[in-house]
């Protein structure tokens, strides 16, 4: 597809929220060398820019002034291989899952968990996208891209990315300054499962308990090669009230949750049974469980997650923990903890919220929705009446993971 430059286009189609917005400039490319050659020539053109890919995290609340640059840059290569793993780079404007597909159908391991998250490859470094125990920057090798102005093709190494929860270089330092080509991942040959979320476990566990009735037979052949090490880290569970144990001992619980149960090798026992985990196992499970949840933009405007998970210290957990006991914590690095967003909108009674055309999903509280008709400027709105009833009760501050243009 020849490179085209468009003028004054209409976003709705472009963004999974379908706000109206509209771009000076609009440009698709699938030759990284073209684009580079354009920047060049014409910098002006780039200022400002914006890279959208499939528009599942974005939230327009005005026109874009500049250039909206959506990659288009597709296939999927081995790069190489050894013994352990295998390196594979994947265009820009590859659909994320269909990556994921393609790995899982090949028996590799590490992006399963990552199933059916919307989006497209180039996005997936920007925001170390992640679900269920899982993070991209865990099996992302390189990104290239193109340097803006100067129009300089050039490679990060993982090391180089500044990966962190739900950010990176990309959405920090580099944003608008470089747009990525794409993405060179490192997967597993022998895969290691992470089922740490109890969703997740429990999923796998219904899925043993309706297709294994012949749980004790001996796997040969191509079967074999789908045997893996499954690593279950403990579900993190405080039940006790932590009430005035001093900052130490709240630390020290919180990290003694953070450790793996058990490890085995092809089937082995999950939760009293015994079964034959394989990552296409994960990948159905994940699936099944992001459909119930998660309501589908194409159906209804949404982008999914509107809110990161807040990370507060020990002594702020331990706060909360002693005015709310139920409240879901996990370990989060040394002296750190997360909370659960969903949990703190829900408790503040968000959950099912609707005024005119935005609201907030019925079933998730994370989840901010376009019934039709709403403005970017209206849900925008929106979630700033939920940042600042959160901050009210609960003393905690809301980031948005959506990014807001």
């Amino acid at each position: 597809m020849p490179m085209r430059l468009r003028e004054n286009i209409s976003l709705r189609a472009y963004h999974t929220f379908g706000t109206e917005a509209k771009a000076r400039y609009f440009l698709e490319f699938t030759d990284s060398a073209e684009l580079a050659d354009l920047l060049r020539e014409n910098p002006r053109l780039f200022d400002p820019v914006l890279v959208l890919g499939s528009g599942s995290n974005l939230l327009f609340t005005r026109d874009f002034p500049g250039m909206v640059i959506r990659p288009a840059v597709t296939g999927i290569t081995v790069e190489k291989e050894d013994d352990h793993h295998v390196w594979l780079r994947a265009g820009a404007g590859v659909v994320w899952d269909d990556f994921v597909r393609y790995a899982v159908e090949a028996g590799w391991g590490g992006v399963e968990n990552l199933s059916l998250i919307p989006g497209r490859v180039g996005a997936v470094p920007v925001q170390n996208i992640g679900a269920y125990g899982r993070e991209a920057a865990s099996v992302i090798s390189s990104v290239t891209g193109v340097a803006v102005p100067s129009g300089e093709i050039r490679e990060y190494g993982a090391a180089e990315c500044r990966f962190g929860y739900r950010t990176s270089i990309f959405k920090e330092e580099l944003r608008e300054r470089f747009i990525i080509t794409s993405v060179v991942f490192r997967l597993d040959r022998v895969p290691e499962l992470v089922l740490e979320y109890g969703d997740l476990r429990n999923e796998v566990e219904i899925k043993d308990e309706a297709g294994n009735e012949n749980e004790n037979e001996v796997k040969t052949g191509d079967e074999e090669r789908d045997k893996v090490k499954v690593k279950i880290k403990a579900e993190v569970e405080i039940k006790k009230e932590i009430g005035d144990e001093g900052q130490n001992d709240v630390e020290a619980k919180i990290s003694s949750t953070n450790r793996f149960d058990h490890q085995v090798a092809g089937p082995g026992p999950v939760g009293g049974h015994n079964i034959d985990i394989t990552v296409t196992d994960v990948r159905e499970a994940v699936i099944r469980i992001r459909r119930r949840k998660l309501p589908d933009p194409s159906m209804l405007g949404n982008a999914g997650s509107f809110f990161k998970n807040p990370v507060v210290g020990a002594s702020t957990a331990a706060r909360l923990r002693a005015a709310y006991p139920a409240i879901p914590v996990y370990p989060s690095g040394e002296g750190l903890v997360k909370l659960s967003a969903g949990w703190l909108i829900d408790q503040c009674g968000w959950k099912g919220f609707r005024k005119g055309d935005a609201g907030v999903h019925r079933d998730h509280a994370l989840v901010l929705i376009n019934y039709g008709g709403a403005t970017g400027k209206e849900i925008f709105k929106l979630s700033e009446e939920i940042c600042r009833s959160v901050q009210e009760r609960f003393g905690v501050d809301l980031e948005r993971e959506v990014i807001v243009v």
